[in-house]
């Protein structure tokens, strides 16, 4: 039951990081000093005081960044692949009593998959808030996503059944999202 939790955990996590890549470390991080969450051995560094003080200080430049208007979409081009390695990594940690290859396989395709859909979700809602409003309303989509993984995260260390639930919702809309719009688009004609 312990690593079933530590599954669910680590997927909310990760649903976390496809919003903000650093938001859940410090959740994690704070949430590890606090004594409400346990991490597998080899993580427990995540709850250090260096580690709290570095996810402060990439949370607040990684938010302050996607407030200014263009490099919040060059931002997505590095946060897509960087969310997909923490989403990997927390559910990793959060993941306990199981073989070294399971405990990697299930953070990569749970954890990192889930976060690789959650971001292009974004990626996707930023780009037609750019191509709608010459960037100006990106300042609430970045609010939007900030609010989102600071909620997921907690809901996910402390209501993890709650996260859970959440997420899939979040990954529905976001993979019906994404379908309609590759569907939209003009397919290429095939020459003969």
């Amino acid at each position: 039951m312990e690593t079933l939790l530590g599954v669910i955990v680590g997927i909310g996590l990760a649903a976390a990081c496809g919003f903000r890549v650093f938001a859940p470390l410090l959740v994690m991080s704070i949430a590890v000093h606090a004594g409400h969450l346990d991490l597998s051995e080899g993580w427990l560094w995540i709850g250090s005081w260096p580690a709290l003080i570095s996810f402060a200080v990439a949370t607040v430049a990684e938010v302050a960044g996607y407030y200014l208007p263009w490099v919040d979409n060059l931002l997505d081009t590095i946060a897509t692949p960087a969310a997909v390695i923490a989403g990997t990594m927390v559910t990793a940690s959060c993941v306990s009593e199981m073989s070294p290859w399971l405990q990697w396989a299930t953070a990569a395709i749970a954890g990192g998959g889930t976060a690789g859909v959650v971001q292009t979700g974004t990626v996707v809602v930023r780009g037609v808030s750019s191509a709608t409003t010459a960037g100006l309303g990106n300042f609430v989509v970045s609010s939007l996503e900030f609010a989102c993984s600071l909620l997921m995260a907690v809901l996910a260390v402390l209501i993890p059944i709650m996260a859970l639930i959440l997420v899939l919702v979040i990954v529905a809309l976001a993979v019906r999202h994404i379908v309609r719009r590759k569907r939209g688009q003009p397919q290429p004609v095939a020459s003969s």
